[in-house]
């Protein structure tokens, strides 16, 4: 059982680290949406085309366009908080349960 223990606990800081990743993503492009960033740009396309879709679903289910501020960043921000807090722990947790 040991095994799987191992197993789980490495999924489960790899799925923690994807996450800071994709979370440090999020910020970049929200913080170089603030300047008139060259829409042509490789890495500025690589950001677009990163996090867009995600965006673009938390925009579809919020639409809070209304208030001038686009509040999906911070959305999806929050829920990949929630995820480190429940989901990666819960995973290390069980990883734990099972050496």
């Amino acid at each position: 059982m040991f095994i799987l223990g191992n197993f789980i606990d490495a999924l489960a800081r790899i799925v923690n680290i994807g996450l800071t990743l994709y979370m440090w993503l999020i910020i970049i492009r929200a913080l170089i949406s603030w300047v008139n960033p060259d829409p042509y740009n490789p890495l500025v396309r690589f950001l677009y085309r990163a996090t867009e879709p995600v965006l673009y679903r938390v925009r579809r289910w919020i639409p809070l366009r209304g208030l001038g501020m686009d509040f999906s960043p911070i959305i999806v921000i929050l829920a990949i908080i929630f995820l480190q807090s429940f989901l990666v722990k819960t995973m290390l947790q069980v990883a734990l349960s099972l050496r």
